[in-house]
């Protein structure tokens, strides 16, 4: 597939999708949807994908929707926002979650409206100390959605998630840090660096373990203590009989870095 809004590659077990509408802050329109969906489709289709790198080009991660894209119809009329958040953001959401493999996102700028949302999708997110997340729906009588009311009350609790989804107010990635709502704050000239050493971890860690791993704790939201007790108990013994866990029982016995193949 020939991509024109987004950069993607594969190399090494590791796929990079970097958003790159530069000079729009990497905002979405529907082709930028349309290729996303295309790389997601491949990371999935692919035998040697072990992690997925998610960020965006230029001086910002993303600014959300393009409102030059859909904010009215012809002639001023009313659209159906919905139909956008059915046909683009859902999807896009489920299918990053839906990865069995570690989604890592770098903030490399600012993060507004459903661009913020987007990388709360992802499972671990580093971001630049320059980079701010910001719930700016707020700010045009919308409400937060690309799961923006489903991670940040789970993230940071409902007061704060509260207060970021009415004040639409500026996050620093520090304090965004601080408050859990993501991994870890780095330095600007260090992102790059610090990003490159996860993704050569993870591509090279247990692929199988981590897919389990993602899939248990989203279960976790909705579960009851028994339910989940059953959960661990069926997908510890599927782990139990696979290669990764042979080799890495091989390796911590003989007191060698273990050598996981992800089957």
């Amino acid at each position: 597939m020939t991509y024109e809004t987004i950069l993607f590659s594969i190399e090494a077990g590791i796929a990079r999708l970097t958003l790159n509408r530069p000079d729009r802050l990497n905002s979405f329109n529907d082709q930028m949807h349309g290729e996303v969906r295309g790389a997601l489709e491949e990371v999935q289709a692919s035998t040697s994908v072990r992690v997925l790198l998610l960020t965006g080009a230029g001086r910002g991660f993303c600014a959300g929707q393009d409102l030059g894209d859909r904010a009215v119809a012809p002639g001023g009329a009313p659209v159906d926002l919905g139909a956008s958040i059915e046909r683009n953001y859902k999807p896009l959401v489920l299918g990053l979650r839906a990865l069995e493999l570690p989604v890592v996102c770098a903030v490399n700028g600012v993060a507004a409206g459903a661009g913020a949302n987007l990388a709360l999708a992802c499972d671990i997110v580093i971001a630049a100390r320059s980079a701010s997340f910001i719930q700016a729906f707020s700010k045009i009588g919308l409400m937060p959605d690309s799961g923006g009311t489903y991670f940040l009350p789970r993230l940071v609790g409902d007061a704060r998630a509260l207060g970021l989804s009415l004040l639409g107010d500026k996050l620093p990635a520090e304090q965004a840090a601080a408050w859990g709502l993501i991994w870890q704050c780095v330095e600007d000239d260090q992102l790059k660096g610090v990003t490159d050493k996860l993704l050569a971890q993870l591509a090279e860690g247990p692929t199988r373990g981590y897919a389990a791993i993602k899939k248990a704790l989203q279960a976790s939201a909705s579960s009851t203590l028994a339910a989940q007790l059953d959960l661990e108990r069926d997908m510890q013994r599927s782990l139990g009989y696979s290669d990764d866990y042979r080799e890495g029982v091989e390796a911590f016995t003989a007191k060698r870095s273990p050598k996981f193949t992800g089957r």
